[in-house]
C-alpha cells in the first residue's frame, strides 16, 4: 500500500523558513515525479512544484519561484520542500502526492496517494 506522509510544518515568522519532508512507502520511488500542492482555508488546492523521477528537473509555480526549492533523496524514500523568505499568502496545508504517469503535472488531477498534509502558518 502505497503512502505519504508530509512533516515540518508549523508556525513561522514573516520572512522565515521552513523545510518540509514528503517520506513515501510502498512504492518504487524513482519511478514517479513527486508534486508539492497547497491549500489554504476557503480555496482550492493549488500548484506549488514538482520535481523528476531522477531529481534532476523541477518546476515552480510562479508565486513561490525563487523562495521555493524542490529536491529528493532517493536512498530515503524522501522529498523535501525547502520555503524561504515566507510570506502570509504562504500559509496554507502543504500536501505531496504522486504524479500518475501521463497525468498533468500542474492540476491535483494528475496525483494519486496523497499525503494528510502539513499546515504550515505565516504569521508575526
Amino acid at each position: 500500500q502505497v503512502q505519504l506522509v508530509e512533516s515540518g510544518g508549523g508556525l513561522v515568522q514573516p520572512g522565515g523558513s521552513l523545510s518540509l519532508s514528503c517520506a513515501a512507502s510502498g512504492i518504487t520511488w524513482d519511478d514517479y515525479s513527486i508534486g508539492w500542492f497547497r491549500q489554504a482555508p476557503g480555496k482550492e488546492r493549488e500548484f506549488v512544484g514538482t520535481i523528476s523521477r531522477s531529481g534532476g528537473s523541477t518546476h515552480y509555480e510562479d508565486y513561490v519561484k525563487g523562495r521555493f526549492t524542490i529536491s529528493r533523496d532517493k536512498a530515503v524514500n524522501t522529498v523535501y520542500l525547502q520555503m524561504n523568505d515566507l510570506k502570509p499568502e504562504d500559509t496554507a496545508v502543504y500536501y505531496c502526492a504522486v504524479n500518475r504517469p501521463g497525468g498533468s503535472f500542474y492540476k491535483p488531477e494528475g496525483y494519486d496517494n496523497w499525503g494528510q498534509g502539513t499546515r504550515v502558518t505565516v504569521s508575526s
